[in-house]
C-alpha cells in the first residue's frame, strides 16, 4: 500500500536539517524500492531552501509508516513541526506501472 509523508520543518531550522542530512540519506536509502519518490518541499523565491520533505513510501500498514517516519534522523534530531502519513494512490503520470 502507499503511503505519503508529509513534514514541515521548524522554523529557522536549516542548520539543523544540513546537520543530519547525510544520516537522513542513508536512512532513506536503506528502505531500498519501499521509497517510490522523496524529496525536500521548498520554498518560493529566487534563492529556494528546504522547508520540509515529501516522501512516498510503500508500506503495509500506517503504523509501519508512523515507525519509519519516527525513526528517521531527521525526526529524532527534532528537525520536524508535523508529520502528515496519508494513503496515497497512483492513478496516472509518468510513474505510474503500465498494466
Amino acid at each position: 500500500m502507499l503511503f505519503m509523508i508529509l513534514a514541515k520543518d521548524k522554523a529557522d531550522s536549516l542548520e539543523l536539517r544540513m546537520a543530519n542530512r547525510a544520516a537522513h540519506l542513508e536512512y532513506i536509502k536503506g528502505a531500498g524500492s519501499r521509497i517510490k519518490v522523496a524529496g525536500p518541499l521548498l520554498s518560493g523565491g529566487d534563492e529556494p531552501k528546504p522547508t520540509g520533505s515529501m516522501i512516498i513510501i510503500d508500506a503495509a500498514s500506517e503504523g509501519a509508516v508512523r515507525l519509519f517516519c519516527d525513526n528517521d534522523p531527521y525526526a529524532t534530531a527534532g528537525l520536524f513541526e508535523r508529520v502528515e502519513i496519508q494513503h496515497w494512490l497512483q492513478v496516472t503520470g509518468e510513474w505510474v506501472p503500465k498494466s
